[in-house]
């Protein structure tokens, strides 16, 4: 990790010593605390004299080129790390900036500690200059915010919400700032992050009920595994892996669990869902026992909640006891952390479940519902070939980041991801531009050696394409592959599957060579347009250090298949577009 953008000299660190200790400081010297490392952010008005006090410290503060990039990059760091991200910004305009932000990483249990400023505490409510109410704004998608009114408690205060936001359900949390409170002079020192004390976080399941959890597992004919995000984030993914591989139970996964389990493996089914593979979602269909590992049984998952997994009796084990039976019930409620309660099942199991015939029909299933695609040489380049090309091309430990659109699925698809948190996407909330920010954010939690990828379409790339400024300026090595439809190719392809094919409002008449706009904020473009082209452009993007961006014309009729339509049975699915208008 490169240096801090400012570093303090001699005389300026021994005239730290002299400086007040702030209700600012406090809010440094708790993030110090936390072992925070980057801080993303936007500076203004509200919140300078927390940045104030960031010039004395050792915390590296990254200049986003926009609120909301911050907030991406903030969450992109704690999806790669494993510890919450951190957002700064000043009040009104910069903290409701934030807000996209927060809220996608509220929907994926995603890290993140947000630092807004705030008008002075005398002004609240008064409509002062750039105020806005952001707690009540951020209220019903943090997991906790804070007013923080008290220069003696504001550090403590920055240090539970660090601790809510690691702990048990991972999620975002937010601590707005007024300006007289971080100004006001305190001779109170934080301490280590620290949740409330009244704060649970549930560990062992019930054991009558893994008992009885066990015994169905045992007795099943057609078992599967379903791991969701949860997996991933309890640092699961090795007890997932062992568990599997031991009692010879098929894996099918949910998108924000992609590498939690290796794709390559025998036993992976890999994505279910709306553009999940056929054999994952035939084998959710037909399984009769259901082990769902931290997932919240999201709609774009289950289809219609009537038809999924319609046979099965389901165990459910889930940090958050919220999530139980909220959109399927379950039989075996087992509440807990995912990795302490797949050890408990793997130590009350006495016997491997007799399904080697289910083993045999789910490899059937791969075979009749392969996920390929036709490339003829006469028609424009296809997606999936340029996200091959590059699998190919990189190390298995790459991160790949995404924004939210086609080329997010197709990167999904036809990429294969062996390990956990080297995919990096906007999920629940389906950010678009979400891509770009996050791979900032990724490329700063990993590590030296590992590579990050982004790929974004064009639609996406334009809402946050300005953050490329912020990878060129602190010279960060990561390769952006716009795969470029000239359309928001995803609403495009509801438009032609169920509005009669009128593309309202779908195509761009026009868009920038992203290549060329690329070379203008200072990075390598290259533009790809034909399939002799992609290894050697694809060497090239990969070999420069530093950011480049490949401006990648794919075919604009291309869609993505296989399809569930939304609600639908996952157990029927259009493999192509035949098929899409037979359903």
């Amino acid at each position: 990790m490169s240096e801090p953008a400012h570093a303090v000299s001699r005389d300026e660190e021994e005239s730290t010593d002299d400086q007040p200790t702030t209700g600012a400081s406090s809010v440094i010297a708790a993030l110090e605390n936390a072992s925070v490392e980057i801080v993303f952010g936007i500076q203004g008005g509200a919140i300078m004299p927390v940045y104030d006090a960031l010039y004395h410290s050792d915390v590296r503060h990254v200049t986003m080129a926009h609120e909301q990039g911050a907030a991406h990059a903030a969450d992109a760091f704690g999806i790669v790390s494993g510890r919450p991200g951190v957002c700064m910004a000043t009040s009104g305009p910069g903290a409701t900036n934030l807000v996209t932000g927060i809220a996608d990483a509220n929907m994926d249990s995603d890290p993140l500690v947000a630092l807004t400023g705030q008008v002075p505490t005398a002004f609240v409510g008064n409509d002062a200059f750039q105020e806005t109410d952001t707690i009540g704004v951020t209220m019903p998608i943090t997991k906790a915010n804070y007013f923080a009114d008290d220069a003696d408690t504001v550090g403590d205060t920055v240090g539970e919400a660090f601790a809510l936001a690691e702990g048990g359900r991972q999620g975002p949390t937010l601590v707005d700032l007024p300006k007289d409170v971080t100004q006001t002079e305190t001779d109170h020192e934080p301490g280590m992050p620290t949740p409330p004390e009244s704060y649970e976080v549930p560990d062992e399941a019930d054991p009558e009920t893994v008992e009885a959890a066990t015994r169905a597992l045992e007795g099943a004919e057609k078992p599967v595994i379903l791991a969701g995000g949860g997996v991933i984030k309890g640092n699961a993914s090795e007890e997932l892996r062992a568990f599997a591989t031991a009692y010879e139970i098929p894996v099918v996964t949910t998108m924000p669990a992609i590498g939690s389990f290796p794709e390559d493996h025998d036993l992976a089914m890999e994505i279910a869902g709306m553009h999940g593979t056929g054999y994952a979602n035939m084998a959710v269909t037909h399984c009769d026992v259901m082990f769902a590992i931290g997932t919240r049984f999201d709609d774009r998952l289950t289809g219609g909640v009537e038809t999924f997994a319609p046979d099965a009796e389901v165990i459910h084990v889930d940090i958050d006891p919220a999530e139980i039976s909220k959109n399927i019930h379950a039989d075996y409620p087992l509440v807990g952390d995912a990795k302490t309660v797949i050890d408990q099942v793997d130590q009350a199991m006495t016997a491997t479940p007799d399904a080697a015939a289910w083993r045999e029909q789910c490899h059937a299933w791969k075979d009749e519902y392969p996920m390929d695609y036709q490339a003829p040489d006469d028609e424009p380049l296809k997606p999936q070939f340029v996200v091959e090309a590059v699998d190919e091309a990189t190390d298995d430990d790459t991160i790949v980041t995404t924004g939210v659109g086609q080329h997010q699925m197709w990167a999904m698809q036809y990429w294969t991801y062996t390990k956990p948190r080297t995919w990096v996407s906007s999920h629940g909330l389906g950010t678009m531009g979400y891509g770009l920010p996050a791979a900032i954010g990724a490329r700063l939690a990993a590590d030296d050696d590992q590579s990050v990828v982004c790929f974004d379409g064009d639609g996406s790339f334009l809402m946050t394409g300005q953050e490329l400024s912020v990878a060129v300026r602190e010279e960060l090595d990561i390769t952006v592959f716009v795969l470029n439809n000239a359309a928001i190719g995803m609403v495009r392809q509801w438009q032609d599957a169920f509005y009669g094919e009128r593309r309202m409002a779908s195509e761009y008449p026009w868009i920038p060579e992203f290549d060329t706009l690329a070379e203008a904020f200072g990075a390598r473009g290259f533009r790809l347009e034909t399939y002799d082209q992609v290894a050697e452009t694809v060497e090239a993007a990969l070999d420069y250090d530093g950011p480049s961006v490949v401006d990648v014309y794919i075919d604009p009729a291309e869609n993505v298949f296989p399809m569930v339509p939304s609600g639908g049975d996952n157990g029927r699915f259009a493999m192509n577009q035949a098929h899409m208008e037979e359903l």
